[in-house]
């Protein structure tokens, strides 16, 4: 499968993502009551903590998911789709949350989807290709724009311009 060409990127600060998960919850709410959350990991941990939080769910369980390429293959791991699933959880997610950060090409949405085809699909931000396969999100974003999330970001001193630095890429 060939890799997408990324043509612009965005880094969402850990502001704007969690006014983006209480802006998610509110419409939970009125959507709920639920069960409890499954979080897809590892970026719908996140997001996850804070839906629980906002719609004071305490149960709050993971769906462990890879795909190829990002870890070894098997163990007792399952395989569906190009995901490999290190851990699942029972039943077809009736009453329940399944919470992401990010529906992308949609691989990873499409095997969680079938392991629980009942739970209500939200995340947080969502491209063309993934939009379809869950049932809610906040923003969506091109399909050619890398998205960097808080916890992959490190902020550092920026050294002024007259003393060297150098201005990050302009709007455009």
């Amino acid at each position: 499968m060939a890799r997408v060409p990324y043509e612009d990127e965005i880094i969402i600060s850990w502001v704007e993502l969690h006014r983006d998960a209480r802006f998610l919850s509110e419409e939970l709410h009125r959507k709920g009551p639920w069960k409890g959350i499954i979080a897809v990991t590892r970026g719908g941990l996140v997001p996850a903590a804070l839906v629980a939080r906002e719609l004071d769910i305490r149960l709050v369980d993971t769906v462990c998911v890879t795909s190829y390429g990002a870890g070894e293959k098997g163990g007792a791991a399952q395989v569906q789709g190009g995901v490999q699933v290190l851990k699942g959880v029972s039943g077809d997610g009736d009453g329940y949350l399944l919470i992401d950060d990010l529906v992308d090409t949609g691989r990873t949405a499409q095997a969680v989807r079938q392991m629980l085809p009942k739970a209500y699909f939200a995340t947080l931000y969502a491209k063309p290709a993934g939009r379809p396969i869950v049932d809610t999100f906040v923003k969506e974003f091109k399909q050619t724009k890398w998205i960097h999330f808080p916890w992959d970001i490190e902020y550092s001193f920026a050294t002024p311009i007259k003393d060297g630095g150098r201005a990050a890429a302009g709007p455009g």
